[in-house]
């Protein structure tokens, strides 16, 4: 079974800010992984997500708009978030925050559970924009208003 997590490319990159590297540091990182439980709560908090389970009961899939933002596979290893691009993705794999998500379109990577909060929370948030803004104008309408601000 091939997961079709691949996504047609944002109209335009909608975070160039993102693509700048990120620094670990004792700040930032927390004692313990974050959990699938942790994931859903960040997910489910973001306005009209969904989540399916189409990839079978051991993967959640966290949808916005019919699309996926997020995939947490069976083995809870890491999460699989969109971002703006593939230079983004390679940029994020180089400097050892992410690593390439199986299965998925270069443009995708997978965040590990280990990662700081922050790091995680900001990664979801900014999938969930940029597929929220790839979504037809009448499917945003029918969705909740998008939150003012995001990590």
């Amino acid at each position: 079974m091939v997961m079709a997590c691949s996504l047609a490319p944002p109209p335009a990159p909608v975070e160039r800010a993102a693509a700048t590297p990120l620094t670990r540091t004792a700040d930032t990182r927390h004692d313990a992984a974050m959990s699938r439980q942790t994931v859903s709560r960040l997910c489910a908090a973001l306005p009209g997500a969904t989540l399916d389970h189409n990839f079978g009961p051991d993967h959640d899939s966290w949808k916005i708009g019919g699309k996926l933002f997020a995939i947490v596979g069976s083995q809870a290893h890491g999460v699989s978030v969109n971002t703006d691009s593939v230079e983004t993705a390679r940029m994020l794999i180089d400097a050892g925050v992410a690593t390439r998500a199986p299965y998925c379109h270069a443009s995708w990577v997978s965040v590990p559970m280990e990662a700081a909060a922050e790091e995680m929370a900001h990664r979801i948030a900014v999938s969930y924009r940029l597929v929220r803004a790839s979504l037809t104008r009448k499917a945003q309408a029918a969705l909740p208003p998008a939150p003012d601000t995001a990590g």
